[in-house]
């Protein structure tokens, strides 16, 4: 209705100038440079700092529903990055295991890690990267979240709902840090790290986040001993104990692995624990030295 409006005034006015008939005052006879330039459409951006009720793998648009962090919710969105160079130039989202899934969960460790004051596995939370959908990609968006939450435990990385922003997570005496453990053993095999005080009956103790280098999952699989040395290593500068070859002889080691989808995607972190076989701790060895964590 506005379009044939417009178009009849244009014609008024062609008619009233043919005639001879002067504009009224302060009308130059121009209607186009009067009105704005309509303006350029903007392309949406999820919001960092926003909770979701939900998991979205993919970030569609209708999907996009935030809620108060202060209620019930299963998702925070701690930082929002954006793809650029190659990895922006493809004509579809990263997948799984690709360079630009691989950029994208880098920034978001980063970023994560400086947001909830320390790394993201040394606690119980998950890291999820989402891109736009394949339309929304098509129409120019290059943004990925970075989507955090809060997990059950080590050996069941279900989701629990949570109330409260994660910023800050791991800082100071936090509850979703790991500290001390009750190993369940089965056949010389630990099937169940069970989370305990420090200060009550344990054998086992998170020293820390061993950042493997980028090889495949397949050789890391093949290499576990470099991982058990790399862990050694934390254990030692955790205990402050000489980092030498009496220090298989203070502790043992236990290491969990991402799993291989999440190696392909860029974690590499591998959490390390000491465990001691043949007594039972009841405080942490931090910083304890050669007290804490004796020779045996």
């Amino acid at each position: 209705m506005r379009r044939w409006w417009t178009a009849v005034a244009l014609g008024a006015v062609t008619a009233l100038a043919l005639t001879g008939c002067g504009a009224p005052a302060g009308v130059d006879g121009n209607l186009t440079d009067d009105w704005p330039a309509p303006a350029a459409p903007q392309a949406f951006v999820p919001a960092a700092d926003a909770c979701h009720a939900a998991f979205q793998a993919v970030g569609y648009l209708s999907g996009y529903n935030p809620v108060d962090c202060g209620a019930s919710h299963r998702v925070e969105t701690l930082h929002v990055g954006t793809l650029s160079g190659p990895d922006a130039e493809r004509s579809t989202p990263p997948k799984a295991g690709s360079v630009g899934m691989r950029t994208a969960h880098a920034e978001c460790g980063k970023a994560v890690n400086e947001a909830i004051g320390g790394d993201w596995r040394s606690g119980r939370l998950g890291l999820t990267v989402v891109f736009p959908s394949p339309p929304a990609w098509t129409g120019g968006a290059r943004w990925f979240r970075c989507d955090v939450s809060e997990i059950q435990s080590l050996d069941d990385t279900s989701v629990d709902a949570r109330t409260g922003s994660l910023r800050g997570a791991l800082r100071g005496d936090s509850a979703l840090a790991y500290r001390c453990f009750s190993p369940k053993l089965e056949k010389d095999q630990i099937t169940e790290m069970r989370p305990v005080s420090c200060t009550s009956k344990h054998r086992a103790e998170f020293v820390g986040v061993w950042h493997a280098p980028d090889i495949s999952y397949a050789e890391f699989r093949r290499t576990s001993k470099r991982a058990h040395r790399a862990c050694r290593t934390l254990i030692a500068k955790y205990a402050k104990v000489p980092d030498d070859g009496n220090l298989q002889y203070r502790a043992g080691t236990i290491f969990y692995h991402p799993f291989e989808r999440d190696w392909q995607n860029g974690n590499r972190g591998v959490q390390c624990f000491l465990w001691v076989s043949d007594r039972t701790l009841t405080r942490s060895v931090k910083g304890t030295g050669n007290k804490g964590l004796p020779i045996t």
